[in-house]
């Protein structure tokens, strides 16, 4: 196992922000960081702007664009995948919804995507909810018929994470496994926190940056144990089994070798990415080490015996809606007749976001 380097001890604070245009902003492969704690402060906001303006003078064929990256229902992807998407309304807003269809037949991304996709059990499926480098914060709708990917909501608004310097949105593809499930019911032996009612967050390490509603076949590599809120929030490490660097990464231990400074900018941005909206720095288990592989399946089968409950009624789903089409001994399966149709696949351009999404916050305590 290999421990993340430990970070800054003085409690992080906004120092500023800045404004920053992530509509020029373009990317094929991730920000890799690798600073000395003994570098000086100027040297490191020196360093890190080199390497932000080299990296975001990509080619901008690689920006993300939802209207390009996801095929209409009935379509095959570029990887003949039988999942679509279908998506409702326009991104950025209250009504957007993406839901995945297999064969064109509506599924529950929650219930119905296998967790794994090979019978060793040694490749998963993992959906995307929010692609590397944006701000959205896009979750499995727990609460939905078909679980459908939409926007997270906080008093009536959308919510986005902010950009802490040096880091722009999510840093890598952020989802979730399917057939998952963090139990609120359960405390962890380890963690001393109970689960945080969703499904297992996964960060894609890869260099290609993904598309809300895609399945992915990944390799798990790790798992950090995030305390949010007084409940464990597992993130698991994986990389997709296509990119070029999967057959050299097995295990964490691979991942600092291969790509220095990830696993460290990793725990960096999941502690201070709640602290421009007015929230405490987050903390973890484990002093932030990344556990290693054989510890993140552990906690990956863990949870897929809670969904396993969830979905067979032995564990209440309180406000989780358990429909679904494929899970044989689920009371809760139903044909796909069954359904009401759904709207209408829509390619909307997004709707415009508030400038203050692009501000850049410099937060003391966030480089060593």
């Amino acid at each position: 196992m290999t421990a993340v380097p430990s970070l800054h001890t003085q409690p992080a604070a906004i120092l500023f922000s800045s404004s920053f245009s992530s509509r020029s902003l373009s990317s094929s492969s991730p920000l890799l960081l690798s600073v000395g704690t003994s570098t000086p402060a100027a040297n490191i906001a020196s360093r890190r702007s080199a390497q932000l303006a080299r990296h975001f003078s990509s080619s901008p064929s690689s920006s993300y664009n939802p209207n390009l990256h996801t095929p209409a229902p009935g379509q095959s992807s570029t990887m003949a995948s039988p999942y679509t998407v279908r998506k409702v309304a326009a991104p950025n807003s209250l009504e957007h919804r993406v839901y995945l269809e297999k064969d064109g037949v509506p599924v529950s991304p929650f219930h119905d995507i296998p967790l794994y996709a090979n019978q060793e059990q040694t490749i998963l499926n993992m959906i995307v909810e929010i692609p590397r480098w944006t701000n959205a914060k896009l979750e499995i709708s727990k609460d939905e018929l078909l679980n459908p990917i939409k926007q997270d909501v906080k008093k009536g608004k959308l919510r986005f994470v902010r950009n802490c310097f040096p880091h722009k949105g999510y840093l890598w593809n952020y989802g979730a496994f399917p057939q998952t499930w963090e139990d609120p019911n359960s405390v962890h032996p380890e963690t001393k926190a109970k689960g945080d009612n969703d499904p297992l967050d996964v960060c894609e390490i890869g260099e290609l940056v993904g598309y809300p509603g895609q399945i992915k076949q990944v390799k798990v590599l790790g798992v950090m144990a995030l305390l949010d809120e007084e409940e464990t929030d597992w993130k698991v490490i994986v990389v997709d089994v296509k990119d070029p660097l999967a057959p050299k990464l097995n295990d964490v231990e691979d991942v600092e070798r291969h790509l220095p400074g990830l696993l460290r900018a990793t725990n960096e941005w999941f502690r201070i990415y709640k602290i421009p909206d007015g929230k405490p720095e987050n903390q973890f288990a484990f002093t932030g080490e990344c556990k290693n592989k054989a510890y993140a399946m552990d906690v990956i089968h863990e949870c897929a015996e809670a969904w396993e409950k969830l979905i067979t009624g032995k564990t209440q789903p309180g406000g989780i809606s358990t429909t679904n089409l494929t899970v044989a001994h689920s009371p809760s399966r139903v044909s796909p007749n069954d359904l009401p149709p759904l709207p209408p696949n829509e390619n909307l351009a997004p709707e415009p976001i508030d400038s203050s999404i692009d501000k850049w916050f410099f937060i003391s305590g966030a480089a060593a």
